[in-house]
């Protein structure tokens, strides 16, 4: 089996800690008995490719992929709660950032500028600011150029060294990236934000049985909740866990929709 949370980028041993503490709680689990529940953290080179893997234990996608390209092909387990700004329990919003020293103040000023999206299957890089755009009276195209970075820390410094304008990021690859790069961060700042949808979802593969997820359910809640691993939950910002379901999701197709509808189908 395999297991990967490749989504956020806080210190590597601060990741392998937590999946530690997790895969002991797995193998502590009657419904786990007999698995080969992997002893470290893979780092796929193509996500989305281990996304549909069949040994797939655990991996942490994103919503807008979740409701698209993975529909009907993974298994949902829950979504973490995070002590970030723009996050509030398991639902957030992007943050818009633009250079310190850029004098707008809202995103209409930035009207004919440059944007950096890391994805244009990105939930909050690039669906809910399209949702964001397509309200009545928003020129079109609103953007002068785009750049796609391929990550949200490219989108950022994209910003903060002039090859854009602005980007919308995941709220908490912001915090965690304030907290690593003080230096950089304080380059950028937050103009705005976008409406809220839930954060990244937790998944597994399709073939994982019920009583196995049951399982993830439950060492997850208990990681993310127990006095005991605050400490190994605390450098990656968490603070609890919900078991979601798709239907917590559809207001990412719901965004993608409002868009579509106004004629809104790229940025």
């Amino acid at each position: 089996m395999q297991a990967a949370l490749p989504m956020y980028y806080p210190p590597r041993e601060a990741l392998q800690a937590f999946w530690a503490a997790l895969a002991g709680l797995l193998r502590a689990d009657g419904a786990c008995a007999g698995l080969d529940i992997p002893l470290e953290l893979s780092e796929p080179l193509d996500c989305h490719a281990q996304w549909q893997d069949s040994d797939l234990l655990l991996s942490q996608a994103c919503g807008y992929p979740l409701v698209t390209l993975l529909k009907d092909r993974v298994r949902l387990v829950g979504t973490f709660a995070y002590d970030a700004p723009g996050a509030s329990g398991v639902a957030c919003r992007s943050p818009l950032l633009c250079r310190a020293g850029d004098a707008r103040q809202a995103l209409a000023q930035f009207a004919g500028s440059t944007l950096a999206l890391n994805d244009r299957i990105s939930q909050s890089g690039y669906n809910a600011l399209r949702a964001l755009l397509s309200a009545p009276g928003t020129p079109r195209p609103f953007f002068a150029a785009t750049v796609q970075t391929g990550a949200h820390i490219q989108s950022m410094e994209a910003v903060r060294n002039g090859r854009a304008d602005m980007a919308a990021v995941d709220a908490v690859t912001w915090a965690l990236w304030q907290r690593s790069h003080p230096e950089e961060a304080s380059a950028l700042r937050v103009f705005g934000q976008t409406a809220p949808y839930p954060g990244l979802p937790l998944i597994t593969s399709l073939q994982t049985p019920t009583d196995v997820v049951m399982a993830l359910r439950r060492s997850l809640q208990a990681l993310a909740s127990e006095p005991a691993y605050a400490a190994v939950r605390a450098p990656l910002l968490i603070c609890g866990f919900e078991a979601t379901t798709l239907a917590d999701y559809r207001v990412c197709m719901d965004m993608q929709e409002q868009a579509h509808t106004s004629g809104l189908r790229d940025l």
